[in-house]
């Protein structure tokens, strides 16, 4: 199978909840996807069948921004995820289909002076459609695609995020384009997360937007490249009378960069890449003591994905 067939299964792969730093609600780490997890991927569809991919993913991080200006307190967070993505063969206004649905579980732990652990099953990924044109011999593709996380993971706490679960949905239109020629793979991958209120708290989560780019060339079985990417919130939170209407974060940015590994073993293709974190800002609510944090460090993933 090739390996970047699997648009959006890595989108949301990675999904985590680590602890909360003093950011968002406590217990949700400020956004769904984790940064630089789509880099695998690209605007192509994989040929008719279905396909599995099995992925790990840790991330160590540190508090950044107002709310912890010495960066002293630890966030550690393990994902693994299996997901199924299934391509039909099906055509519709000259692009190829695909559906896929992704399960994550993840524990995730803050040292001091947090002191906080959870793990669980996370809320389960939904695409019901994607759609991927191949823009003539021009080694250009473009794909289009929406996901649905359901509310439907390991939801616990007064807030209801004291593990994994999140007691609300995420809608999450995602596009990409791509330059597949001569072994080169030059990708854009970029998608945005539409919070609905917590069901519990009617606090809401301000939209985040993701953007990943990955710039890598095959040499043989290998592929190898650098990596880059870009997260940030592009909305507001909005409060609820739960936290007598006080916001901790109103925006934040993180940029990383990274590379990457991988090996084609024929039916089963393996990868691994890294990002760091070289970039974090955060800002606070509109009163009161600025007590806004964004979580910086650095994030290992590996996968294996194959056709059945």
């Amino acid at each position: 199978m090739r390996k970047c067939c699997l648009y959006a299964v890595l989108t949301f792969a990675g999904i985590c909840a680590a602890p909360s730093a003093m950011a968002y609600e406590v217990g949700y780490p400020g956004w769904s996807t984790p940064p630089g997890v789509t880099m695998t991927m690209n605007a192509s569809a994989a040929p008719p069948g279905l396909y599995g991919l099995e992925e790990m993913y840790t991330a160590q991080a540190h508090r950044a921004g107002p709310g912890d200006p010495t960066g002293a307190t630890p966030l550690r967070v393990a994902s693994a995820v299996s997901a199924l993505l299934w391509s039909p063969g099906w055509t519709f206004l000259g692009a190829n289909y695909e559906a896929l649905i992704v399960q994550p579980f993840t524990m995730a732990d803050s040292g001091a002076p947090l002191n906080a652990t959870s793990g669980g099953l996370h809320n389960t990924f939904i695409s019901p459609g994607q759609l991927s044109w191949q823009l003539g011999n021009s080694g250009v593709y473009v794909k289009a695609g929406v996901g649905f996380t359901v509310p439907d993971g390991t939801i616990s706490g007064a807030n209801g995020l004291a593990n994994p679960g999140a007691p609300w949905w995420i809608i999450q239109p995602a596009i990409s384009a791509s330059y597949l020629k001569y072994g080169w793979n030059l990708t854009g991958n970029f998608s945005v997360e539409m919070n609905t209120p917590n069901t519990k708290t009617g606090y809401r989560t301000g939209d985040i937007l993701h953007a990943d780019f990955t710039f890598t060339k095959q040499i043989g079985k290998w592929n190898i490249g650098p990596l880059a990417s870009y997260i940030g919130q592009v909305s507001n939170d909005t409060s609820s009378a739960f936290y007598h209407n006080a916001i901790n974060v109103d925006r934040y940015n993180l940029f990383a960069l990274g590379g990457m590994v991988g090996y084609n073993f024929g039916p089963v293709s393996v990868n691994v890449w890294a990002t760091k974190d070289v970039i974090a800002t955060a800002s606070g609510g509109p009163s009161g003591p600025d007590k806004a944090t964004v979580p910086k460090g650095y994030k290992v993933f590996a996968n294996m994905n194959f056709r059945f």
